[in-house]
């Protein structure tokens, strides 16, 4: 993994300090992410996007909390983007991946109009991850295999872990 986010992956550590749920959670969405990226062939600007993503697309929990008492999807991309933006110009990222990744903070929790392969990826990983620490019955997999999951390696592993 590059050094830069290897050093946002501690930040993100240090972000979500002593709540290892959420930080095993972006452990877990990111190593999909990458491998998924990985497997479907994108090209390496596109996977460090969505490593970058992956690592942050929770950031929003903390500030919705604070906000709101709970952390909604949709609060959890409202409040997202401006952290992960700090976070990212703090480690020196280059503005077209700052962008990108606060445009899928912002939309993460969004499955209509998926817009990019990144997009697309993000989306299935943090579902797989999610399915798992859910307990998510069978028939939700079914359901969401079929609406949302378009990546051939996506739907492998989602598969082999489930079904």
């Amino acid at each position: 993994m590059d050094s830069k986010l290897n050093r946002l992956f501690l930040k993100m550590t240090e972000y979500f300090k002593g709540d290892k749920r959420r930080i095993c959670h972006l452990t877990k969405v990111h190593s999909f992410a990458s491998l998924i990226a990985s497997l479907e062939g994108v090209d390496s600007d596109t996977k460090y996007i969505i490593e970058a993503a992956a690592l942050v697309h929770d950031i929003g929990i903390k500030p919705s909390e604070e906000k709101y008492g709970s952390c909604t999807g949709k609060q959890q991309e409202l409040e997202g983007p401006p952290v992960a933006e700090y976070m990212l110009r703090t480690l020196d990222f280059s503005e077209n991946v700052i962008e990108r990744v606060k445009y899928l903070v912002a939309h993460h929790h969004t499955y209509n109009n998926i817009d990019g392969i990144d997009y697309q990826i993000l989306v299935e990983a943090d579902f797989i991850v999610n399915m798992d620490e859910d307990e998510i019955n069978i028939e939700a997999i079914k359901n969401c295999l079929e609406k949302i999951f378009k990546t051939k390696s996506g739907n492998q592993i989602c598969k082999n872990m489930f079904m």
